[in-house]
């Protein structure tokens, strides 16, 4: 639904009152599930599953190849999204100045957890913070680029990210 009127107005042009309204439901209610407007489109739920794919990457590979084969073990283990309603959402973010700024808080959080795996793992704190920053900001860049085109899959495109990363065959 927020999508819709996302696509009818545009982000800014659209108001919780109007997500709320075409939903059915209250302001009050919507606030109650989602803490703004941008965590409609920039939530990640998937932060756990990747600190546990980080931390079972072997301690012996170096701190970028540890997050990125995490993250893409953590993504093999997920079922297939829409990714017909994920482009869209990505597309909107890609779009809107402030919904980028409110990725980069989500890609914080998720920084956070691939740091302290690999500190779990024995890497230190400055290479860990590195590490989880340059696979974080390959991800987002594939993501977005991903969202504003229409050839290829999602998986292609976390992928080819990571292969950027990674010696696809290490």
């Amino acid at each position: 639904m927020a999508l819709e009127l996302f696509a009818e107005h545009g982000y800014d042009g659209t108001s919780v009152g109007q997500i709320a309204a075409r939903a059915g439901v209250t302001e009050m209610t919507f606030f109650r599930h989602f803490p703004t407007k941008a965590s409609l489109l920039v939530g990640d739920p998937y932060d756990p599953l990747i600190g546990a794919a980080v931390r079972r990457e072997s301690a012996d590979l170096d701190p970028i190849s540890r997050a990125a084969r995490g993250i893409r073990s953590a993504w093999q283990q997920l079922p297939p999204p829409a990714s017909i309603e994920v482009r869209m959402r990505l597309r909107i973010v890609a779009q809107t100045p402030a919904l980028r700024a409110a990725m980069t808080g989500g890609t914080a959080a998720t920084e956070a957890v691939i740091v302290e795996a690999l500190i779990d793992g024995g890497t230190g704190q400055r290479e860990a913070a590195i590490a989880a920053s340059a696979v974080m900001a390959a991800l987002n860049t594939a993501l977005l680029e991903w969202s504003l085109a229409d050839d290829e899959e999602l998986g292609q495109a976390i992928n080819a990210a990571l292969d950027v990363l990674v010696d696809r065959h290490g």
